[in-house]
């Protein structure tokens, strides 16, 4: 029987920074219009590098409409406006200075810079009339940002509808800015939920959004786009945090329906604007995109973005996983916490990245066979790291590890062996000295 190590080795391409390092993962991937691109950190820089090697060509050669990323819709859409040249931000830093929620250095650093200058670059070279490469956010935490984007636009088209606007969402005004005051509230049933009036925002928007491009010359569909995700987005906020007293399967499948949702919704609206089946990257972390079925979670009931893509468009899914053995990592030791610069432990026994590191390079991207099947060795279940924003060594075991086939969750999987801390913009104290090692073995 073949050694496990050598079964890999089989199926691996070696990465060495050079421009064919993807040729075969883009031959695998194929017509797909749907390529997700995962990672097994929030704060890894060379998962957000990699990320970035595999979008360029995906829109150089495989003409990619769209990259979609974790993030707030009206923070992304800064991004979006200066990447098709439509902001007055003079570069990509400035294009990235809505990110001030926690975690800012999860969008904020060095290498989306680079990533963001160079899609603004990649439009600018376009012919007038072609289509430039959008970018989108598909998260729902921007409840008060998208209330006021729906307002400053009906105050311009529509002034008795940002009236009807205001009184709706004038709901939440008991609770100011402090959605967990709204979710304590409305989950203990100690005041009215905001439901029906989100609910009935949004069918406004709808229903009068032809009338608004028919009586202001000003707006666009993609502005129209523009305005009604974010009244989507109120609602689907809205329900997120009345429903989190209801335990974390269901704010966690809100959440995931609500990126897929968001998805679709930009696929439908590129759609129609190109007269065409559009392309789209989709950057998440490797909890959301990984197929939730081949999870632990998922025999618990949570699903995710990657199932509910794959149950929703089949084989035009591709999926590719992130790992790493070691090395530092951008995180918080507790939620709301500022950035540090953290040792990432190695790999626990027993592992998918432990077996990843015994195939014994540095750099690599491991691809499926013909069938779009990884090696049947990585079907079996085993430990799998997810690192969030917030990273604590000391409760290793309990806080980052769970079990998963990692072949049923993607169909590649790039994997990076001592990998560093992505950069952030603005870096604490504690970021640039990171902490030093605990002893082991690992708590658990």
């Amino acid at each position: 029987m073949a050694d496990a190590k050598d079964v890999l080795r089989a199926s691996t391409v070696r990465l060495e920074g050079e421009r064919g390092d993807y040729d075969q993962l883009l031959e695998r991937i194929g017509d797909s219009r749907f390529v997700l691109l995962g990672e097994a950190s929030h704060g890894t820089h060379e998962f957000y590098r990699e990320r970035a090697r595999i979008t360029k060509r995906l829109v150089e050669e495989r003409g990619f409409d769209a990259v979609a990323i974790e993030a707030d819709w009206p923070d992304a859409h800064r991004i979006h406006r200066f990447v098709r040249g439509r902001s007055t931000d003079a570069n990509a830093e400035e294009a990235l200075r809505n990110f001030v929620r926690f975690p800012t250095w999860m969008w904020r650093n060095t290498e989306m810079v680079s990533f963001v200058e160079w899609l603004r670059a990649h439009n600018d070279a376009l012919p007038a009339r072609a289509h430039k490469v959008s970018v989108y956010g598909v998260d729902l935490y921007s409840l008060h940002a998208s209330i006021q984007e729906v307002l400053a636009y009906l105050d311009r088209v529509d002034a008795p509808a940002a009236a009807r606007a205001r009184k709706r969402y004038g709901c939440f005004g008991h609770f100011g800015k402090d959605t967990e005051a709204y979710a304590y509230a409305a989950g203990l049933g100690l005041g009215t939920p905001c439901e029906e009036q989100v609910v009935a925002q949004l069918l406004e928007m709808q229903q009068r959004a032809l009338d608004h491009a028919r009586t202001d010359a000003g707006t666009t569909m993609e502005e129209l786009f523009h305005v009604e995700q974010n009244a989507r987005l109120v609602r689907s906020a809205e329900e997120y945090y009345r429903s989190m007293f209801l335990g974390a399967v269901v704010t966690w499948n809100l959440r995931d329906r609500h990126m897929a949702d968001s998805l679709g919704a930009i696929v439908q609206h590129l759609d129609r604007t190109l007269g065409r089946a559009c392309k789209v990257v989709l950057w998440e972390h490797n909890s959301h995109l990984g197929d939730a079925r081949a999870t632990e979670m998922g025999k618990t009931g949570e699903l995710n973005v990657g199932q509910l893509l794959r149950e929703r468009h089949g084989k035009d899914v591709f999926i590719v996983g992130f790992s790493t053995y070691e090395g530092t990592v951008t995180a918080a030791a507790d939620w709301d916490g500022p950035a540090e610069k953290k040792t990432l432990r190695p790999a626990l026994a027993g592992s998918h990245e432990e077996l990843l590191h015994e195939v014994g390079l540095p750099r690599f991207v491991l691809l499926p066979d013909a069938n779009r099947r990884l090696p049947d060795v990585l079907r079996r279940e085993r430990l799998e790291r997810a690192v969030g924003v917030v990273y604590r060594p000391d409760t290793e075991r309990a806080s980052h590890w769970f079990h998963a086939r990692m072949a049923d969750q993607f169909d590649a999987v790039v994997h990076v062996d001592r990998t560093r801390a992505v950069e952030p913009l603005e870096r604490s104290p504690g970021w640039h000295t990171p902490e030093m090692p605990g002893t082991y073995p690992f708590a658990v």
